[in-house]
């Protein structure tokens, strides 16, 4: 049996041994990415030293030449596997930081779920649809009684519109008809007026003077008495 075989042995058989938490497993990968990333960083500068070393020794002397070459690639060698070593320590590590979060959402989903249905244990569907119900009916008489104050209150309007309107007419004429018994209109003439010469040229000589005169002054009384009713009104309206 290989060593490598006994160790895994020797681990597997000691149950005793707590399985170590995700935070600790990853702690201790991240301190081994980092002590492989200096030894990387020593293999690479050793290698450039050995490359020096070969170049400087030359043609000159071999023997220490071809032995900076051996450590060159000796150094190359583990260059690589920490290489490999390191891909697979950053895969595991990923892997147990998914697995960590997985593990983390999965319980806090639990607990969410939990939460909900203690919730929900003091939750009865039919109070719940009692209760929406009493609130549309509350809804609904509250809309009656915001109706009812808007509604107008009449105390005692039954009144017919057309007798209120007859009666503001005939209240209106009484008053219009006492504004015109103050009113004292103008004499009208009772003797002709002087006729005025008749000053048109052309005019036709065959009508008498005394005709002339009287239409004249009933022509001045009926714009006089047009006038007045147009300052009677006036004054009434």
């Amino acid at each position: 049996m290989s060593k490598l075989g006994k160790f895994f042995k020797g681990a597997g058989s000691s149950k005793s041994r707590a399985a170590p938490s995700p935070q600790e497993a990853l702690a201790r990968l991240r301190e081994t990415e980092e002590m492989l990333g200096k030894k990387q960083e020593y293999l690479e500068n050793r290698i450039q030293r050995e490359l020096t070393l070969a170049k400087k020794h030359g043609t000159q002397n071999k023997r220490a030449a071809l032995q900076a070459l051996k450590r060159k690639k000796r150094f190359e060698k583990q260059l690589t596997q920490i290489d490999g070593t390191l891909s697979t320590i950053e895969f595991q590590r990923e892997a147990l930081e998914n697995s960590h979060t997985n593990t983390e959402v999965l319980r806090n989903m639990g607990f969410a779920a939990k939460a909900m249905k203690a919730v929900h244990e003091n939750m009865d569907l039919n109070k719940i649809d009692d209760l929406m119900q009493e609130i549309t009916e509350q809804q609904d008489v509250a809309q009656e009684i915001s109706e009812a104050f808007s509604q107008r209150v009449g105390f005692g309007d039954d009144f017919d519109e057309d007798e209120l309107m007859a009666e503001l007419e005939e209240l209106e004429q009484e008053e219009l008809n006492k504004k015109m018994t103050g009113i004292r209109l103008p004499n009208v003439p009772s003797s002709a007026l002087p006729a005025q010469p008749d000053r048109t040229p052309g005019r036709t000589a065959g009508l008498p003077s005394t005709a002339q005169r009287s239409r004249a002054a009933s022509s001045r009384r009926a714009e006089e008495e047009d006038d007045d009713i147009k300052h009677l009104s006036a004054w009434a309206t």
